[in-house]
């Protein structure tokens, strides 16, 4: 007997079968993942080290800008990365 989670998801790949990715297109969702995390690690390392700069002159409003800034920036890095990924996933 199956479990409702198993029904579930026989279901679910009948409606939207699950993509088969070859071996190149792992290897360059693979790349791009690697390289978004290094372009999160470079703009966390720089907008951190300027807030705590701001913070220490007590300029609170720019340490909300770079805040702001930075989720602007993780949400861009993850986005263009997502674009990317999708792309392999397509075969373009």
């Amino acid at each position: 007997m199956k479990s409702a989670y198993e029904l579930a998801m026989e279901r679910l790949e009948k409606h939207s079968p699950t993509a088969k990715l070859t071996k190149e297109q792992k290897a360059a969702i693979a790349e791009i993942e690697s390289a978004a995390k290094a372009k999160v690690a470079e703009k966390e390392v720089f907008l951190k080290d300027q807030m705590t700069k701001a913070t220490a002159q007590g300029k609170f409003d720019e340490v909300l800008e770079l805040e702001q800034q930075l989720v602007r920036e993780l949400r861009r890095i993850h986005d263009d990365a997502e674009a990317k990924k999708e792309k392999v996933r397509s075969g373009g």
